[in-house]
């Protein structure tokens, strides 16, 4: 079953006088359970596409349906629910609330999902226990290291058990080794059969997904099965 099916989607942006084409026409198909990255230079369109897959855009032509739903005409409101319900975002600067705890951090989505207070505790402590944090539940982000804060936001994108985890650049500001225990964490989430589409121009990172989608110039250049998946725990204390 396809989560993501876009259709000969575009995106232009009117800079003045001047036309950017972002994305000419990319048509692709994700199906449930796939971990799949999205590559390319800058200028590529992987950022636009992501934007658009993550329903924080809406493409100028063409169809985009999400696990269903064509979200393609939404409104404002109607994405937002979307993105509420479907997608939990993980981001490379975090975008952690710096005066909340880890936990207050992670129940954040809950409050916008209707939970009470004592649902939203429970919640947010099982998915920091899910990514190995839940001794940090009461620390605020400038007591964490890197890879601390950047679990925390995973625990976040998952609270809400979202259909598809979207990652952009999840490892930009950690070093490698912190690096290779993140993807080590995607790993285990995407075994249990999450959806994982991860965007990154680092070819070692887009190495540990399954399926390697290449962009240029607005357009898929390669849409390949990865032969030689890499896996993090070999990495690990390395």
């Amino acid at each position: 079953m396809n989560i993501i099916e876009t259709r000969t989607v575009a995106k232009r942006y009117i800079m003045g006088a001047e036309v950017i084409e972002a994305l000419k026409s990319v048509t692709i198909d994700i199906k449930k359970g796939e971990y799949v990255a999205f590559m390319g230079p800058s200028g590529s369109g992987k950022s636009t596409l992501m934007n658009i897959v993550g329903c924080l855009d809406t493409p100028t032509s063409g169809s985009y349906v999400l696990n269903g739903k064509d979200v393609s005409n939404m409104t404002e409101n109607e994405l937002a629910e979307t993105r509420n319900q479907e997608i939990g975002f993980v981001f490379q600067t975090f975008n952690l609330l710096p005066r909340q705890t880890s936990l207050e951090n992670v129940a954040l989505p809950l409050i916008y999902a209707g939970f009470n207070k004592a649902d939203r505790t429970e919640k947010a402590m099982l998915a920091l226990k899910n990514v190995g944090l839940e001794n940090r539940a009461g620390h605020r982000p400038n007591e964490l290291s890197g890879g601390q804060r950047q679990r925390v936001a995973v625990a976040r994108a998952l609270v809400n058990d979202p259909s598809i985890l979207l990652a952009d650049e999840p490892t930009g500001n950690l070093d490698s080794k912190t690096s290779y225990e993140i993807m080590d964490l995607f790993d285990q989430i995407h075994s249990k059969g999450n959806t994982v589409i991860m965007v990154t121009h680092e070819e070692d990172i887009a190495e540990y997904a399954h399926r390697i989608v290449r962009l240029r110039d607005g357009l898929v250049e390669t849409d390949r099965v990865n032969e030689k998946i890499r896996k993090a725990r070999a990495f690990m204390g390395a």
